[in-house]
């Protein structure tokens, strides 16, 4: 298990590349879009199972505990992570849902450091695609919500 000073780290190979799932005191606290092994943990074996579940189509849902952070943006990253898979939410909806602003909602979900773990790809502007950290940016944000029966284009 990583410590504050050594975080344990995995590297879960994806449709889009490398992910790097790192492990704080028992909690995953990011995700990463790059191969930056190191020490395992039993937790991170998990998490690579569970990531390797949903892009195989047999998971729907994470069950890992997850670092949600404080404040706004552990009610928004609580917020996206009751989005179901294959339906997406707008900006507007999840700030009406945690009483803020959409901007401040919009940097939130961009400030999330559990991508695909906590699906910010499923949250979206009104009548534009919205932004995604990913290498890639909206395309990965595309062809995740493709994955997931969301996009159909």
């Amino acid at each position: 298990m990583g410590d504050s000073a050594h975080p344990a780290r995995a590297v879960v190979l994806t449709p889009f590349g490398p992910l790097t799932l790192i492990e704080r005191q028992g909690l995953l606290v990011a995700v990463t879009w790059r191969d930056d092994p190191g020490e395992s943990s039993t937790l991170l074996d998990e998490a690579v199972a569970q990531v390797r579940a949903y892009f195989d189509r047999r998971l729907a849902r994470f069950d890992l505990p997850l670092d949600w952070g404080e404040g706004l943006n552990a009610a928004v990253r609580r917020a996206m992570a009751a989005i179901p898979m294959g339906e997406t939410r707008t900006y507007g909806q999840i700030a009406k849902a945690v009483g803020a602003p959409a901007q401040a909602v919009g940097q939130a979900c961009g400030a999330n450091p559990l991508p695909i773990l906590i699906p910010c790809h499923r949250v979206t502007g009104t009548d534009w695609f919205g932004g995604f950290s990913a290498p890639g940016g909206v395309e990965t944000k595309a062809a995740l919500l493709r994955h997931e029966g969301a996009l159909l284009l």
